[in-house]
Order: C-alpha cells, then sequence, then structure tokens
C-alpha cells in the first residue's frame, strides 16, 4: 500500500501546480503565524503588513526553489519572510523614517507606559536648553534621534572629530547640571 500523502505535501504539489486555490490555502494556514515573526523584527503594522504582503508575492513568484528535502515548507517561507523583514530594517529608508518621526507622533507619546523614561519627568528637555545651540543639535540627533556619531557628521557635514567634540562638552555641561 502506498504511502498517503499529508496535507502539507498535497500543498506543496498544488503550489508547485501554480494553483491559486493553494495559495488562498496556504495564506489562511501560515499568515497570521509569518505577520507574528515579521512583527516581532519591524514593530510597525503598517511595515509588517507590506512586508507580509512582498513575501506572499515572493513565495509565490519563486515556489520552485523550495526543496521539501531540506526542511519543512513552514521553516522556508518564515526564513524568506524573516530576511525580507531584515532586508527592511536595514535599508536605508527605513532608518531615515524611524528616526526622524516627530516626538508627538510617537507611540510612547500617544500611548505613555507607565514605567517608560520620559525626559520631562526630570527635566531633561529643560537642561539641554542651556546648552549651545551646536552642542544641542549633536545631543538631539545621538539620542533622540537614534543616529550614530558617523551619521551625525555626515548629516551635519562636520568632521567625526568635532561631532564627538561636541557630544563630550554637552554632556560635561548635563551632568554639572544634574548633581
Amino acid at each position: 500500500m502506498p504511502p498517503v500523502p499529508d496535507a502539507e505535501d498535497q500543498l506543496v504539489q498544488r503550489l508547485r501546480d501554480r494553483d491559486e486555490a493553494a495559495m488562498t490555502l496556504f495564506y489562511d494556514r501560515y499568515s497570521a503565524a509569518l505577520y507574528g515573526v515579521i512583527m516581532r523584527i519591524v514593530q510597525k503594522e503598517e511595515e509588517a503588513e507590506d512586508v507580509l504582503q512582498e513575501g506572499m508575492i515572493k513565495i509565490w513568484n519563486s515556489f520552485a526553489s523550495y526543496d521539501a528535502s531540506k526542511g519543512r515548507l513552514f521553516t522556508w517561507v518564515m526564513n524568506v519572510c524573516r530576511n525580507l523583514a531584515i532586508d527592511r530594517i536595514r535599508s536605508r529608508q527605513y532608518r531615515v523614517g524611524t528616526r526622524t518621526q516627530p516626538l508627538e507622533d510617537s507611540a510612547a507619546v500617544r500611548e505613555p507606559a507607565s514605567l517608560t523614561f520620559r525626559p520631562e519627568h526630570i527635566g531633561l528637555q529643560e537642561m539641554t536648553k542651556k546648552l549651545s545651540p551646536d552642542q544641542q543639535q549633536v545631543v538631539d540627533m545621538l539620542y533622540f534621534g537614534g543616529y550614530t556619531q558617523s551619521e551625525v557628521a555626515e548629516e551635519l557635514d562636520l568632521p567625526l572629530g568635532t561631532v564627538k567634540t561636541r557630544a563630550r562638552a554637552a554632556i560635561k555641561v548635563l551632568s554639572k547640571l544634574i548633581r
């Protein structure tokens, strides 16, 4: 008696045969789990939805490259979506978009957690106003904007040493104010 193929084997075969109804079944079966994996990486609903859609298209278009002998279907599709999510957060457009989000629009301001660090609680915003404009700009970009020192230097068209000197001087001023 020949072995009875399981539901996953049947689904794989239907997808190989380019059965669009099988893709709908595939989506219904796996999309929630894939969305969860993507969401943990990109941490934004709209980005996760975009990556999931991009992943589904990539899976459909490259299904011929799936090799069942190397692993289960879910493992393969999870890796496809995971890699797309990682690519998304590594892209310059994504990084710039997350850094330039206005503070009023951030989730921390809209839905503050009870234990969330809030600079206004310790007067940090008032303290940074006592810095020189150059120091304040560097501090804002480094600590509130998420930029690296190299990115600040590039963005402001300054030598890296100048950015480091301004940051160090700002920290000295702020440490004196806290005491």
